[in-house]
């Protein structure tokens, strides 16, 4: 016991009193003992109205049984605590949080929904293992610029506050994904385009009672989109192009949206009657609207979007404004050489020929090659990858889903940029050679193919790969080496007919499933 008290004492953040001090009379110490434990603290609806010091250093301060001459058994060692990853003080009367929040860096999981907080502190970019954030029913008119570095948060709920507008750097949270994004029941009056543009694989987006007057073009990026609630705004109309103020772009009938809600706008152009049959009836009339009302009418729009043999439109505006080349959802089997030839002298770093009926890469995409770092070429028939895309030295996300890919070529190896690849929904029966020599792939997603097997050996070299999905494959076996691979965060083997690990051992997630493996390698 001296020993460790040694340890405290010359910890400067311990703060611990050989007096035995509690100060923490509002959370039982029985809660905090077993938060040690779990790792997860739930003090919701306790009627605080500050979260008491004991909570923030829970992880740095020694134990009140530290004081006591007791014997510990193996399940009561608090030296042997967890770093606290979960902390729910929802249903409280919270006005602020301090920057005591730093103590907790281990946090995945922030819930502080329902109470009465006016801001954040700029102390909650430190917690950057944060995966979700609930500040949902709070009074917050403003969100601080550091929730920015929050690079890992997957799920952020802003609705019922006092927002005004989507905060700066709200874009560079590029792992929002399979989120429910709320901010409803906010002052929101604009939503801008470069809000929009990393957020490719949201799934809802909750706009609702907020003071949007228009909705950009842009909001067709949101290509994994499949909830979208606009109801109780103030979108008075609806236009081809977003030159109109007041309007929500016919272009809104491309997603594949489940649920569009459009109630409670004072919407001139669209009959209420068909609002009225429903989401589907309403996405058939905005993309019939697209082909009745083309370009040709007014000078205005042709200014901003050009006409092609094909009838269909390049974009101008997402070219020069969001660096976007943008001829997706044509169901076309070649790319026009007017769409590359209104690129110009513009600068482009994102290409999207989604959608479309293209049997190979368009020749033309190496004219990019000093500049796209984003290219997506899903829901195409491709059989084979071009020796053009090896060619673009910056490319960094590459997304190949829904193909008919079994094989990729060595020359992608040069891809020494690449972050992020998607090969989900394509035919391949192994994992591609050169994937293990790309190092800089972080996200590799090949779900719902026929693999097979995986070299564990190779992919402990890929020390910056985090994620890997192997859903819906062919894989009878999971090499136990796979568990030295610790720089995997996510690793997903549902829907494969192996027998070990037990789905038991699935469902703990991604650290139980690599310390299982561990534990079986051969010594």
């Amino acid at each position: 016991m001296s020993r460790l008290r040694g340890v405290a004492g010359r910890d400067p953040r311990a703060g611990f009193k050989p007096d035995g001090r509690d100060c923490c009379t509002s959370v039982p110490q029985g809660l905090l003992k077993a938060a040690r434990k779990s790792g997860q603290l739930n003090l919701s609806g306790r009627n605080l109205s500050e979260v008491p010091q004991c909570v923030w250093r829970i992880n740095v301060d020694l134990p009140e049984e530290a004081n006591q001459n007791l014997s510990f058994s193996a399940t009561e060692r608090w030296w042997e605590q967890t770093d606290l990853t979960k902390l729910i003080i929802s249903n409280n009367k919270l006005q602020s949080l301090t920057d005591d929040l730093r103590l907790l860096p281990a946090l995945t999981v922030l819930d502080i929904h329902d109470n009465q907080l006016t801001s954040l502190p700029s102390a909650i970019g430190e917690l950057e293992n944060l995966q979700k954030l609930n500040v949902s029913h709070n009074k917050l008119k403003t969100l601080p610029e550091e929730i920015a570095n929050l690079r890992n948060l997957k799920g952020l709920y802003l609705q019922h506050n006092e927002l005004t507008c989507i905060s700066e750097g709200f874009e560079q949270l590029s792992n929002l994904e399979d989120l429910e994004l709320h901010v409803g029941e906010n002052q929101i009056e604009m939503l801008r385009a470069e809000h929009l543009k990393h957020l490719n694989s949201i799934l809802v987006l909750d706009l609702r009672d907020n003071k949007l007057k228009s909705v950009p073009d842009e909001i067709t990026l949101l290509q994994s989109l499949e909830r979208l609630d606009l109801s109780n705004n103030d979108i008075s109309s609806i236009s081809i192009i977003n030159l109109i103020f007041c309007s929500l772009p016919y272009s809104l009938g491309n997603l594949h949206l489940k649920f569009l809600a459009l109630e409670g706008n004072p919407l001139r152009t669209i009959r209420r009657e068909i609002i009225n049959k429903g989401t589907q009836e309403v996405l058939k009339y905005l993309r019939s609207k697209i082909k009745d009302d083309g370009p040709s009418q007014s000078d205005s729009v042709t200014e901003t979007a050009m006409t092609l043999p094909s009838e269909s439109k390049v974009n101008i505006h997402a070219i020069v404004t969001l660096k976007i080349l943008d001829y997706s959802d044509k169901q076309t089997p070649l790319i026009p050489d007017e769409v590359f030839d209104a690129v110009k002298s513009n600068i482009i770093t994102s290409v999207n020929f989604s959608k479309n009926l293209l049997c190979e890469i368009p020749k033309r995409i190496i004219e990019l090659k000093e500049m796209v770092s984003d290219v997506n070429l899903s829901f195409n028939k491709l059989s084979f990858i071009s020796l053009e895309l090896c060619m673009l030295q910056k490319l960094t996300f590459l997304d190949l889903r829904n193909n008919v890919l079994n094989s990729l070529p060595e020359e992608m190896e040069s891809l020494i940029r690449l972050q992020v690849i998607n090969l989900s929904f394509n035919r391949f029966k192994i994992l591609p050679e050169v994937l293990y020599r790309i190092l800089s792939l972080e996200t590799v997603l090949i779900s719902n193919n026929q693999i097979g097997s995986v070299d564990a050996q190779k992919m402990k070299t890929m020390e910056n790969l985090t994620t890997l999905d192997l859903q819906n494959n062919d894989l009878l076996h999971i090499p136990p080496e796979l568990g030295n691979c610790v720089h995997l965060r996510t690793l997903l083997l549902d829907g494969n007919p192996f027998r070990v690990p037990r789905a038991a051992i699935l469902m703990k997630g991604t650290a139980a499933i690599l310390e299982y493996l561990r534990d079986r390698i051969p010594t």
